[in-house]
């Protein structure tokens, strides 16, 4: 099976469906906390988060929406645009599946594509919608001679 980043090498189309998982740890919601200076309790205080009758820490929305951007790392994307809905809490120790899929290319390589985030339960906690750049033939071989070279960037699966 193809890397993320070997199927961007080779061309993106539409409908092109890429999947990423995870689960946060409360570390890296601390971790974030730090690093966004958000400090909403419901992140780092559990008896403020079972007032909010949340079961556990919650993981902050963006620190959620970072998959969509592991996915667009990997693929060369240059964002232009994010609409994010949040359906559902995510917390931590909870695995979540994101599958990204193109669902629009113009002629100048501008693109759209479809988020849908899931919880193990295949309830939905997060929708997007994401526009930006597909990289171009130049971005392509250097994907490439990067892959190449043993790019120590391509993490994704």
């Amino acid at each position: 099976m193809k890397s993320i980043r070997q199927r961007a090498i080779d061309g993106l189309q539409v409908g092109d469906s890429f999947t990423v998982s995870r689960t946060f740890s409360e570390q890296d919601i601390q971790d974030f906390a730090r690093i966004s200076r958000d400090y909403n309790p419901v992140h780092v205080d559990l008896p403020f988060a079972r007032l909010r009758q949340f079961s556990a820490l919650v993981s902050h929305g963006l620190l959620t929406a970072s998959l969509l951007t592991e996915i667009g790392g990997q693929i060369g994307w240059l964002g232009a645009g994010m609409d994010l809905r949040f359906k559902r809490p995510v917390y931590a120790g909870q695995a979540i599946t994101c599958r990204w899929t193109i669902t629009a290319i113009d002629a100048r390589g501008r693109a759209r594509a479809a988020i849908t985030m899931t919880d193990p339960q295949g309830g939905v906690v997060l929708e997007a919608e994401t526009t930006g750049v597909i990289p171009g033939d130049a971005e392509r071989a250097r994907l490439a001679a990067m892959v190449a070279e043993g790019d120590p960037t391509n993490r994704a699966g």
